[in-house]
């Protein structure tokens, strides 16, 4: 199993608009690519703050593959290349952890 966690910084100067684009056409887009086994979505929890815990971004997503090689099949998928061409200018900054 592979854990694929990509946290999304998106410029401040984007419009609730955009957001909403960026989350229903941008990464719900992703979440049918078959090598895909579970995909989760999210932003911030209202937690209390705690030093350890960055709430700065403003999406995460988690996808699971069954291995390296489903992982490495997402990353050429068409819809996420589509998506990384589509948006790629909304983010100031994005994170990735990949865990086995």
């Amino acid at each position: 199993m592979l854990v694929h966690t990509v946290v999304f910084y998106l410029r401040g100067d984007l419009t609730e608009s955009q957001k909403t684009e960026f989350l229903q056409e941008g990464l719900e887009a992703l979440r049918p690519i078959q090598s895909v086994q579970a995909f989760y979505v999210g932003t911030p929890a209202a937690i209390p703050p705690r030093p350890v815990v960055d709430a700065s971004y403003t999406f995460a997503i988690t996808a699971l593959f069954s291995d390296v090689a489903g992982h490495n099949a997402y990353q050429v998928d068409p819809a996420h290349l589509t998506f990384v061409n589509r948006f790629k200018g909304y983010w100031t900054k994005v994170q990735i952890y990949d865990a086995e």
